[in-house]
């Protein structure tokens, strides 16, 4: 593709600030087209900020605000992940969702809410009695006064969906620059030169999606429309033996500042509770609070009171990039030929694929040129199913036969074979420490959070990824040349 007059030589046509769910989505749609694309993140992963550390639910949207950009892109976004789910093996479970009333309050605002999810365009939404809640579940605390079934309300694996992105846009071409800190942009008339911690990055179109950091690069460009507000949500994870104790996802009436605290099920097999909302100013601090913890059990005792007997296996903590605003903060600079995609919040995961195709097409009516590829789109990558729902490696005696190494358990809170560990250590976008070989497989996931396999898995990453490169980051393009190196860490208290 040819640039602007004045683009810097090597430029790249698109670079995204951000490896997220959000930027790898971006940098998946965009990979369709005949265009040279860098994706930048100052993590030495995909994935690793608030898409890791969220509630793992494919939402509806029907309690968005109506009318608003995030509502139109959340409906279009939870469409788009269902089928690629289904096509590329993301794990997904469509369990449903019982919203609770347990105060006259909180009942008397339950025909306002069914009422926005119709303006929203859910119109599956239905009242359900106290009768009919303790139907569904059992295990429901005492005292629920009325609800609402939202019946296609999902939950999701949150760590292979952007590492499917990720995949499919390297496989087109795309390169990941990661364990890069943008420290400045310079802007020129041909195009832009991002200032980073590992030299320049060049390009002729940028696009912001840098989450918590999105307002830190906006301001780099010289706007500053927004600030971001970290919020914290902490979360609790309990063991698979507490999962039979619900079959829905058990969701709270909202507020003005959050959606509450929820109990829902996972695809790994366990159960989670939370998140708190706690608006900081630190927007690196994850780290989970006693008072936090504390307030969460006391609010899943009394949705679910048979938690209280049931073990924890994690705790965590994630920020939520939540602005001043109420609407995703997403604009298109034709001028500058810059891209702001910030203030997504918590509705990043299940709105993802809508807000790429949305930025593409306003890319495209900017004036960046976009032409298919001759040969068409791979599709989506075969992506290995970490989920409990269908049938894992261990389980398929075929597989075994075929290669001995899926029946050779490694990790065995979490049932993880040596041919698994294997496949990810290889693959397209490989793990650079332990925390991503968590997210690609779940080892050292389960309820003794590595204690026996760490040695294990700690070598079998050894061998396979040798000496780190040189430039103390990983970069990882189309090629095994261009595969990630690291030194693997121990990273407790992720969802398990």
């Amino acid at each position: 593709m040819t640039g602007p007059a004045g683009a810097p030589p090597g430029a790249a046509d698109v670079a995204i600030i951000g490896a997220g769910v959000v930027g790898t989505a971006i940098a998946r749609e965009l990979a369709r087209y005949d265009l040279s694309i860098v994706v930048v993140d100052a993590a030495t992963d995909v994935g690793t900020g608030t898409t890791k550390a969220n509630t793992a639910i494919l939402h509806t949207g029907f309690d968005a605000v109506p009318g608003s950009l995030e509502s139109r892109l959340l409906r279009r976004g939870s469409a788009l992940l269902r089928d690629y789910a289904t096509r590329s093996g993301i794990p997904v479970e469509r369990t449903g969702a019982l919203l609770v009333a347990w105060t006259d309050e909180q009942r008397r605002a339950l025909p306002e809410i069914e009422e926005k999810a119709r303006q929203n365009g859910y119109t599956a939404i239905r009242p359900v009695s106290a009768a009919g809640l303790y139907q569904r579940e059992p295990h429901l605390g005492p005292g629920a006064l009325a609800g609402l079934e939202i019946p296609d309300e999902s939950v999701i694996c949150p760590w292979t969906t952007p590492l499917a992105y990720a995949t499919e846009a390297v496989r087109a071409g795309a390169r990941l620059e990661l364990g890069r800190v943008v420290t400045g942009v310079r802007s020129e008339a041909g195009g832009h030169a991002l200032a980073t911690t590992r030299g320049t990055v060049s390009c002729r179109w940028l696009v912001n999606a840098a989450g918590l950091g999105g307002d830190v690069i906006d301001a780099m460009l010289g706007d500053g429309g927004f600030t971001i507000r970290p919020r914290r949500g902490e979360l609790i994870v309990f063991d698979k033996l507490a999962r039979p104790l619900l079959g829905s996802i058990l969701l709270p009436v909202p507020t003005a500042v959050t959606k509450g605290v929820l109990v829902a099920p996972t695809v790994y097999g366990n159960v989670l509770l939370g998140p708190t909302a706690e608006d900081i100013g630190d927007r690196s601090d994850t780290a989970t609070t006693a008072a936090g913890l504390a307030a969460l059990l006391e609010a899943g005792h009394k949705i679910v009171p048979d938690l209280a007997g049931e073990e924890v296996t994690a705790t965590y903590a994630g920020l939520r990039a939540a602005t001043e605003h109420r609407d995703y903060q997403i604009r298109v600079d034709p001028a500058r030929r810059y891209a702001c995609v910030a203030g997504i919040r918590s509705t990043g995961l299940s709105a993802s694929l809508g807000i790429a195709e949305y930025v593409t097409g306003e890319l495209a009516a900017a004036g960046l040129p976009l032409t298919e590829r001759g040969a068409g789109g791979a599709g989506p990558p075969a992506m290995p199913y970490i989920g409990e729902a269908g049938i894992r490696p261990y389980q398929d005696a075929g597989r075994i036969a075929a290669d001995p190494e899926y029946g050779r358990i490694v990790c065995h809170c979490e049932r993880v074979t040596r041919g698994e560990i294997r496949d990810a250590l290889a693959g397209t976008v490989p793990p650079a420490d332990a925390g991503g070989l968590r997210r690609r497989t779940r080892a050292m996931n389960g309820r003794c959070q590595g204690f026996y396999c760490a040695a294990t898995v700690s070598a079998m990453m050894a061998a396979a990824q040798g000496p780190g490169p040189a430039s103390g980051g990983p970069a990882v393009g189309a090629g095994p040349a261009g595969r990630a190196a690291g030194r693997a860490s121990p990273e407790l208290g992720r969802l398990a």
